[in-house]
């Protein structure tokens, strides 16, 4: 029997989907946002000394940036891309997760007991990471969905079984 502190997927079934990997990024729509800025500081930069043509680079690290960060999961573990370098984190060594009351990205808590960014990752996308991580990560939703199936077919069951007492009682 394996300890929790070490997830185990479940064994795969044919009627299970083949997890796949899922790609959690900033939307490509928040370049249309860049493309506004840098057309806001267009009339700045040419209205300007030419040394203020440096301001391009706001813009262009912003869209660098859109373009660059991400999560990658898949049943391997996590593949994190920074702006500046990236890193593989395998499930073997992922304790837990832990989102910040605040706004901000999730964060791994390792086996070693350090953390680790997970960028563009939030609460809203476990269900993400569930699918693809094997069974090692739990869906919130999923969970709760089932729960509240479970217990509406409980009560359905208890009024069946109340209504069928009613019907055999002799009046």
């Amino acid at each position: 029997m394996s300890s929790p502190s070490q997830p185990v997927p479940p064994p795969p079934s044919s009627h299970t989907d083949e997890p796949s990997p899922q790609t959690i990024q900033i939307s490509s729509l928040g370049l249309l946002g860049v493309l506004l800025l840098a057309f806001g500081l267009s009339f700045v930069i040419f209205a300007s000394p030419p040394w203020v043509s440096v301001l391009w680079i706001v813009p262009i690290g912003v869209a660098y940036w859109m373009l660059r960060v991400r999560t990658v999961v898949d049943t391997r573990g996590l593949h994190v891309r920074r702006v500046f370098g990236s890193e593989v984190i395998a499930w073997d060594e992922i304790e837990g997760f832990r989102f910040p009351k605040r706004a901000g990205w999730a964060r791994a808590r390792l086996t070693d007991g350090s953390e680790k960014s997970l960028p563009v990752v939030t609460f809203e996308k476990l269900p993400l990471i569930a699918a693809a991580s094997g069974g090692r990560v739990t869906d919130p939703y999923a969970l709760s969905a089932r729960i509240e199936r479970e217990r509406r077919e409980q009560e359905r069951a208890e009024a069946d079984a109340d209504q069928r007492d009613s019907d055999q009682s002799p009046e």
